[in-house]
């Protein structure tokens, strides 16, 4: 595949994993990325003297697509990963503990569950029968993908209450969307993968170091080291095919190189040849990108919709969580993490509260937020009560996710698209998982994949020598 070109459209997992695979398989890249940063939407920046991740990403032990990037990038042993599921659930009166045991699946949950103190037993026992026919449930029906999961679950007997303290803890996290909007398919694939496969599946990853650092930091290193060529405030406006074969990426706007030959950086309006394109950017920029290149199909992307996510952030004179992470349930708090000593923090204690499907809070002020949030945090740990905050902001990410409800599964889209070498990659691809870190990653050995397979079945359009370099608007 030597002398082939090729433009990946987007600096996030998904941009970065197609990358490295495709300069793996023999290929001239060019990363493009709009911001001055790599890492998409896992990344950091500095606030006060603290770096702050713009979103909690936790991973799972299933997730091993995301753990050998880790590995290739050189930071796995920046994170850690838990020897057992095992996460604190605080609710009205009290506390439970989800913990897994060494026993084979299904088995490793059962104590548990029958345990779980937030629910009365009755409704203990019948979530393992709900248990059960999610282990026969097919994530890839399209029946499925069409139902609600709050209507599927309450066939299964599973109630109000249960659906808001147990199934909820693990599908708004995941899925980005209220529980009982929920697609009942893509919150099979989540149950199925991480609570009833491998025992160990579920097991909780997270960094112990900032994402810029884990993700934006490393990427640029490797991809510097292994030839491709990265430019950062670089956004596409539009990718056309090309008189002579394959496309044209037309640029607004390119300020930075990182990573490459020392290309001199173009001017708005300037353009770069390439023999084949992947758009790893989200949904809508993709549609609007590939129809300029004349991909017919691009309207059903658009009804992917978003949820966002909102990031609470406190920081504390003192100690008031004594655990990694919490979750939270019959409250506005969902999970907590201590993210002190990874943001670089001192003294005191600094949290990040994480909200998911956070449609009624995103556009609320910060000073609403926090009359809502700080009385919660000091009755959900009482040493809060008695702590000054040193410091209270909000982050917001608006379109963290595309909208995981039913019928989501039928809008999204293979790596393929009716142009010929022209890909796709994203989360919100039809990758079989759910928007996720491991879905991205996914999604970019999909659309690797999918490239070169297209491009050797036609011979070289464009050489090396244009497709690396920066050319005047044609």
């Amino acid at each position: 595949m030597t002398g082939r070109t090729v433009v990946v459209i987007g600096g996030g997992l998904a941009g970065i994993t197609t990358a490295i695979q495709l300069r793996d398989a023999g290929l001239d890249v060019t990363l493009l990325e709009s911001r001055p940063r790599l890492g998409g939407a896992a990344t950091s920046y500095p606030r006060a003297g603290m770096m702050i991740d713009n979103g909690q990403h936790v991973f799972l032990r299933c997730c091993t697509s995301y753990q050998e990037l880790l590995s290739r990038l050189g930071v796995a042993d920046s994170v850690t990963i838990q020897d057992r599921f095992d996460v604190t659930v605080l609710g009205p009166g009290g506390s439970a503990r989800l913990r897994r045991s060494a026993l084979p699946s299904p088995l490793h949950l059962a104590r548990s569950l029958l345990g779980y103190p937030l629910l009365p037993l009755a409704e203990r026992v019948r979530v393992g029968r709900a248990a059960l026919a999610f282990r026969r449930a097919d994530p890839a029906s399209p029946a499925l993908d069409r139902q609600a999961l709050g209507d599927w679950l309450a066939v299964r007997g599973q109630g109000e209450r249960a659906r808001r303290r147990l199934w909820d803890l693990f599908i708004i996290s995941a899925l980005n969307i209220d529980g009982d909007e929920a697609s009942a398919a893509l919150a099979a694939k989540v149950i199925k993968t991480a609570l009833l496969e491998r025992n160990d599946a579920a097991d909780i990853g997270i960094a112990t170091v900032p994402l810029g650092r884990l993700h934006a930091d490393a990427t640029a290193g490797l991809l510097g080291r292994i030839g491709a060529h990265v430019r950062l405030s670089a956004r596409a406006t539009a990718v056309e095919r090309h008189a002579d074969g394959g496309f044209l990426v037309r640029l607004g706007r390119a300020e930075v190189i990182t990573a490459g030959d020392g290309a001199t950086d173009p001017e708005p309006g300037q353009s770069l040849l390439a023999d084949g394109v992947v758009l790893a950017v989200p949904a809508d920029q993709a549609a609007r990108l590939a129809g300029t290149a004349g991909v017919a199909d691009t309207a059903a992307w658009a009804g992917l919709g978003h949820s966002p996510i909102v990031n609470v952030h406190i920081r504390y004179d003192r100690t008031v969580m004594h655990l990694p992470f919490v979750a939270a349930v019959d409250s506005p708090v969902q999970w907590v993490f201590d993210k002190t000593r990874q943001a670089g923090v001192r003294d005191g204690q600094y949290l990040a509260v994480s909200v998911s499907a956070a449609d009624h809070l995103v556009e609320a002020p910060t000073a609403a937020i926090r009359e809502l949030f700080e009385p919660e945090l000091a009755r959900l740990f009482p040493a809060a009560a008695g702590a000054s905050i040193r410091d209270f902001f909000v982050t917001r990410e608006r379109r963290a996710t595309f909208r995981q409800g039913p019928g989501s599964g039928a809008l999204r889209p293979g790596a393929g698209t009716s142009v010929p070498g022209l890909a796709l990659a994203g989360a919100w691809t039809a990758t079989g998982w759910p928007d996720t870190m491991e879905g991205a990653v996914r999604s970019g050995h999909n659309a690797a994949r999918e490239l070169t397979r297209a491009l050797a079945s036609r011979p070289a359009l464009v050489s090396a020598a244009r497709g690396s370099a920066w050319s005047g608007a044609s």
